[in-house]
C-alpha cells in the first residue's frame, strides 16, 4: 500500500514540477524540457528529478540542468505552493538522455529498414 502511495507522490510531483519548469521564463532552459523521472526517497526529504531535452546538444542539456538545480529553491516554493503535501523534498536535476538515445534509435532502424527494401531482388 505505502509503495502505491509512493508511485502516486511521485507521479504527482513530476507532474508538478513539469508545469513550474514550463512556467519558468528562464532563457536558459529550453521550451521542450521534460522529466521523465522523479525518484523520491520515503522519507520525502528528497528527490531525483531526471531531465531529457530534446534537439539540443549535450553542452545545451548540461547548461539547463545547471539553471535548474539553481532554481531548484524557487521550484520547490512553487511545488509547495501548489501541492498539499506533508514535506517538500529538496530537488535534485540530473541529465537523462533517453529521449535523444530513442530517437537515435528510431533513425538506426529507419535506416536499416530502407537498406533492407533496397537489396531485394526486382524483377
Amino acid at each position: 500500500m505505502a509503495k502505491v502511495r509512493m508511485e502516486r507522490l511521485s507521479e504527482e510531483l513530476k507532474k508538478t514540477v513539469s508545469a513550474v519548469i514550463f512556467d519558468m521564463k528562464d532563457p536558459r532552459i529550453p521550451v521542450v524540457t521534460s522529466i521523465t523521472a522523479m525518484e523520491v526517497t520515503p522519507d520525502l526529504k528528497y528527490a531525483k528529478a531526471h531531465v531529457s531535452i530534446y534537439g539540443e546538444d549535450a553542452n545545451a542539456t548540461k547548461e539547463a540542468v545547471a539553471a535548474l538545480n539553481h532554481a531548484a529553491g524557487f521550484i520547490q516554493h512553487e511545488v509547495g505552493n501548489r501541492m498539499t503535501i506533508r514535506r517538500v523534498p529538496q530537488i535534485k536535476f540530473v541529465g537523462d538522455d533517453s529521449i535523444a538515445y530513442s530517437v537515435h534509435i528510431s533513425e538506426v532502424l529507419r535506416s536499416l529498414h530502407k537498406d533492407a527494401s533496397n537489396e531485394e531482388p526486382q524483377e
